[in-house]
């Protein structure tokens, strides 16, 4: 999500004649956009801040005024810190404000202080962004939509309702114009993002209030969009309807990303996550039946207040039940503000750490096993770049697994048949079958 931020930023700094540049040396204006998802976010970010002021000291003194913003969810978080630990940052906004950019540069341009907008305005931001974003990089093929933003979970170690709000979806018309934008700058592979995406509420061109079931079908029928995902989900919004897409839509890829948690019914409640272990196996079983090559990736916290040896258990067994083609674990960490921080229970380090160490060599051993069981087997490949061999070709098969063959690079931008030969840490090596190679 920061990624496409960072891109909607650029376009509306555009106007104001600003374009980007490859390091900040060479910058006029150097934004952060930061995450406050993690632990020590923002001592990261004021590290950061500290190289960034000598770039700017050395600019400043050659003549050359350089602004320098904190944009994100740390800027959310942490505003004021952020001006009275590093009163030389020009600028400090909040994910929900990035339109107001061109107003705030020229307010720090004529007050010659600091700008900070870290309030939730009362207009969605989708509503002020250009229209026109700028055109993708040539060859870019797969490319970043958000649709949906904020959160109203809750849940008690996540700090994403305080930094990005309550969940607002962007209207049917406002996604499909920009999805259309994409597909004519040559992107056929999009990614449709928010905080709770399968959360998504749209007012659709009827007036009606859409889910993303319904507009996964308006996608679908652009021409030339061959590939689109979503993430990231949570469990209490995968409903039927949002399964029987995924057996419908040869488009809509069969990778879904459905974190859970935790295995453990008595941490799930803690979390406030509002599901049970089983809801879970539940939503798995009804996606595999709709589209029996479906593959999950989730996410997981250990050590969360109260978690004891048998909760861990529990979530090693859930993994086993399901099996992830990937996953992505971590340690709990206390986040300020939020209920789980002051919880009692609090689970040492050391336990902690032994926690992720079992269960990520059991996600690490799922993962290299669904890759070991594509060898053989003939895929899709959307080809994107050339490899770092001579010669190689690469791609993202529908899994999203890096691909590479041997081949020419004619055949970038297209989607061709491969058949898988081998597994490595990260990827899979193929052949390209090219007499099937589609248009």
């Amino acid at each position: 999500m920061n990624v496409y931020d960072s891109a909607r930023m650029s376009d509306v700094l555009r106007p104001l004649g600003y374009q980007p540049v490859d390091t900040p040396d060479a910058a006029d204006m150097i934004i952060l956009n930061t995450c406050h998802i993690r632990d020590r976010a923002a001592e990261k970010v004021f590290s950061e801040l500290g190289r960034l002021r000598k770039i700017k000291e050395a600019r400043e003194t050659a003549g050359q005024p350089t602004i320098i913003a904190v944009a994100g969810c740390v800027a959310q978080a942490e505003g004021q810190e952020i001006l009275a630990r590093a009163p030389y940052v020009d600028i400090v906004l909040g994910p929900q404000t990035y339109h107001r950019l061109p107003e705030m540069v020229a307010r720090a341009a004529r007050a010659g202080g600091a700008v900070i907008e870290t309030d939730f305005p009362a207009e969605q931001k989708f509503d002020f962004l250009p229209d026109t974003a700028a055109p993708q990089t040539p060859g870019n093929l797969t490319a970043f939509l958000t649709i949906q933003e904020g959160c109203d979970k809750f849940c008690s170690f996540c700090v994403v309702p305080y930094t990005r709000g309550a969940e607002v979806s962007r209207s049917v018309i406002s996604v499909l114009a920009e999805a259309r934008r994409m597909v004519e700058s040559g992107v056929q592979d999009i990614s449709l993002l928010g905080q709770n995406v399968n959360a998504y509420h749209g007012t659709g061109p009827d007036g009606e209030v859409w889910d993303l079931a319904r507009l996964a079908y308006a996608l679908a029928a652009i021409p030339g969009l061959n590939r689109i995902r979503y993430a990231t989900s949570h469990p209490r919004d995968m409903d039927d309807a949002l399964i029987a897409a995924h057996r419908d839509l040869p488009e809509l890829m069969p990778y879904l990303h459905l974190p859970v948690q935790s295995g453990s019914d008595k941490i799930l409640r803690a979390m406030n996550r509002g599901h049970t272990a089983d809801d879970y196996r539940e939503i798995v079983r009804k996606l595999h039946a709709a589209r029996p090559d479906l593959a999950l990736s989730s996410d997981f916290i250990v050590g969360h207040p109260g978690e004891t040896d048998e909760d861990f258990e529990a979530t090693m067994q859930l993994v086993r039940d399901v099996t992830f083609a990937q996953a992505y674990s971590f340690k709990y960490s206390q986040r300020p503000g939020t209920p789980a921080a002051g919880a009692p229970l609090q689970v040492p380090e050391d336990v902690k750490d032994a926690r992720l160490q079992a269960l990520q060599a059991l996600l690490r051993e799922q993962q290299d096993a669904f890759n070991q069981s594509l060898v053989g087997q003939t895929v899709p490949v959307l080809f994107t770049s050339e490899g770092r061999k001579p010669g190689q070709i690469s791609g993202r098969s529908p899994w999203l697994q890096p691909v590479h063959v041997t081949g020419s690079p004619d055949l970038i931008g297209r989607e061709v048949p491969v058949r898988i030969t081998e597994r490595l840490t990260n990827s899979l090596n193929g052949i390209l079958e090219e007499e099937k190679v589609y248009a």
